[in-house]
């Protein structure tokens, strides 16, 4: 369990980002990494649950594959996304009293893969009445530069509020709607990569801007990203219709904003509180 300095909190907020050099054990990733052929190849869901989403998109040169809560569908992944410890390290990041868990997203960049193009997470998440994330991506193989890998703008949570970007998978120009912004605002890109090993990961401010370029390494670039809220939100009726919110907006009840925590647990709060359930699922 890895414990985050008054110093890494600072840089966090100054840059948007924090890079952290082991996360968990090369283990753990891998042991993540070997449910990827049968979630995604085979379509073998462990709870009997399917994810949320299944984005396979097919074209050459290959597309990253993307599976979104795939902890509803497989518990090696629920153990390390539901765990605690991440949880924690969200909300001392956010500055929260606890944190739940909005999305994961297991990614699957083969060599030649295709950039994500660079956006705000939370500019997808204005369904929430605090749609303010801290999000944190598992690297579940060797990261490089020329890999495929997570790339962060420096200090771009600073920039304001966008809009979702026109072509999230494979774009041609994966800067087009980022280079716009700054340059409309005088504002300069400075690109960082995430380079780790596997076991380590990169925190991010939901409103920083990030993608990742295309593969040109000869190996896959494989990782986990988990997206957390605070902890107290609730729906916001108004904004069902921007982001993933049509997506997500079905497990809003009929009568109520309150955010049903079967589906978004709560993993973490000061208090010791974690959702009824939770790790009794965890243990299968």
């Amino acid at each position: 369990m890895i414990e985050l300095s008054q110093q890494q909190v600072e840089q966090f907020r100054r840059d948007g980002f924090l890079i952290v050099e082991k996360l968990v054990e090369a283990d753990v990733a891998d042991a993540i990494r070997e449910r990827f052929e049968p979630l995604f190849v085979n379509g073998e869901f462990e709870t009997g649950i399917k994810p949320d989403e299944v984005n396979l998109p097919e074209g050459n040169p290959p597309y990253t594959k993307q599976i979104c809560n795939a902890w509803k569908s497989d518990l090696t992944v629920a153990r390390t996304g539901l765990s605690e410890n991440i949880g924690r390290l969200c909300a001392q990041l956010g500055g929260w009293e606890g944190s739940r868990l909005m999305v994961d997203n297991l990614l699957w960049k083969p060599p030649a893969g295709r950039s994500i193009g660079f956006h705000q997470d939370s500019m997808y998440s204005l369904w929430i009445d605090k749609p303010e994330l801290v999000s944190c991506w598992l690297a579940l193989d060797d990261t490089t530069a020329e890999g495929g890998t997570l790339v962060y703008i420096k200090g771009s949570h600073k920039w304001g509020e966008a809009k979702p970007i026109m072509q999230f998978h494979g774009p041609e120009d994966d800067l087009k709607e980022a280079r716009e912004w700054a340059e409309a605002n005088d504002l300069e890109l400075e690109l960082v990569p995430v380079v780790v090993p596997k076991g380590g990961c990169a925190f991010h401010d939901g409103w920083t801007w990030h993608g990742s370029r295309v593969n040109r390494a000869d190996v896959p670039r494989r990782a986990m990203a988990m997206h957390f809220f605070q902890h107290d939100i609730q729906f916001n009726p108004d904004k069902m219709d921007v982001g993933n919110g049509p997506i997500y907006g079905k497990y809003k009840k009929l009568d109520s904003n309150e955010v049903d925590e079967s589906y978004f647990p709560i993993t973490w709060t000061k208090s010791g509180y974690r959702s009824p359930g939770l790790d009794k699922f965890l243990k299968g």
